[in-house]
């Protein structure tokens, strides 16, 4: 860790994203805010802002000229050293409306409904490998895998290099935002990685979203390497740690609560709707925006050259858009969450994950139907701007109590 991170004294003016205390639980803090400080500051990470209400991230979101999108990440690094380029992620108009809209037919419903088959017997398998005498970690054994073996299959690149990308990720997001220096090494290793996969499929296309990548065309003209090497490295973090959160996150509830677990049981026709309702409750990822130019959020000046978290989960816990936001209700009608993010940079993979996350819940409880946590206080939770459980111990039994 590169200095030493000091106690949080205040979360209004000195919040600390990776303290143990906001990793632990951040939804009372967004709530202490919300109800005090709806833009909180620190002068940690040189300078951050952050929004807890719907409305003000939303207004966020869709302001493009006074918040860009070419970082997405807070870290130690001083804004003026950033120079990493992953589009469409870090793209701002107008390249972020060809460089998505390249991507939009790979990520269709139509085209990720080719790939259900091939993520249920991955799910399948894993659950049918698990030992219900034994227990296990849910989500090191099981949803970890899944979006890993997805994407892996989906990019062409191979899926036993599974480990590698999952170590490279906590490196890049979990310990690179308080040391450059293990950011840096983990992103070069990662980025060299995928140049090498890129090159191979130069001479052996495949069908699959690399090759797709080789062959687009913008006004005729082939993609920079420079840009493919972008994507690449993007649909590998992305297509990983937010999905594998997400299928964490929704077997933490189910096995905390026994209600919603056996009502999902009894009526799986519901787990689309309950996947909703996870991911509003449980929504994983904090985008972050640089301030580009000076203006005011929710009456607060915001300067030019600081970032700003964009923290979609505290919009889904904003009291004043969500009836009882604090509380999971799995048959929620209307569910306007913002777990996708929203305005121009909605997360292009939202078919894929919902997917996932479905089959996911599916193929676990049509094996598992009463499942509890063996040791609640072995649940980690990851630290960052990605949050999920990264240990998840639980245990088994049937249903007729044997």
């Amino acid at each position: 860790m590169t200095g030493t991170r000091h106690p949080v004294t205040s979360w209004e003016t000195d919040f600390d994203f990776l303290d143990e205390e906001y990793t632990a639980d951040p939804f009372s803090i967004w709530q202490h805010l919300r109800d005090r400080c709806p833009v909180a500051h620190t002068d940690r990470y040189h300078g951050v802002y952050m929004p807890t209400r719907y409305e003000d991230i939303a207004a966020v979101a869709y302001d493009t000229d006074h918040f860009s999108s070419r970082m997405v990440t807070v870290n130690q690094v001083h804004p003026d050293d950033v120079r990493f380029v992953s589009p469409p992620i870090t793209s701002d108009p107008p390249e972020h409306s060809w460089s998505r809209r390249i991507l939009l037919p790979a990520f269709s419903p139509k085209a990720i409904d080719r790939w259900e088959p091939v993520t249920r017997q991955i799910a399948a398998d894993l659950a049918d490998a698990v030992d219900p005498a034994a227990g296990c970690d849910a989500a090191v054994d099981y949803a970890q895998h899944i979006p890993v073996k997805v994407i892996a299959r989906m990019l062409g690149v191979p899926e036993q290099d599974g480990d590698r990308f999952r170590a490279w990720i906590h490196d890049v997001l979990e310990e690179g935002p308080g040391d450059p220096d293990v950011s840096r090494g983990a992103g070069r290793e990662m980025l060299d990685y995928l140049i090498g996969h890129v090159e191979r499929h130069r001479d052996e296309p495949a069908d699959d979203l690399i090759t797709f990548l080789l062959d687009a065309r913008v006004d005729g003209a082939p993609l920079a390497d420079r840009h493919i090497y972008g994507t690449v490295l993007l649909l590998l973090v992305a297509g990983i740690d937010t999905t594998w959160s997400s299928i964490g996150s929704a077997l933490w509830h189910l096995a905390r609560v026994d209600a919603d677990r056996e009502r999902l049981v009894a009526e799986p026709e519901l787990i689309p709707t309950a996947v909703e309702e996870m991911l509003r409750a449980y929504a994983p990822v904090t985008m972050a925006r640089y301030v580009a130019a000076d203006t005011e959020l929710a009456g607060c000046p915001v300067s030019a050259g600081q970032r700003l978290l964009l923290p979609f989960p505290a919009g889904n816990r904003d009291p004043q858009v969500f009836d009882v936001a604090d509380q999971v209700v799995i048959d929620r009608a209307e569910n306007r969450h913002l777990a996708f993010g929203l305005g121009i940079h909605r997360c292009l993979g939202s078919n894929l994950a919902r997917m996932e996350i479905t089959v996911a819940l599916q193929e676990w409880l049509a094996r598992f139907p009463v499942f509890v946590l063996s040791d609640p206080e072995a649940v980690r939770w990851s630290a960052g701007q990605i949050r999920g459980p990264r240990t998840l111990p639980v245990s088994f039994s049937r249903s007729d109590g044997a």
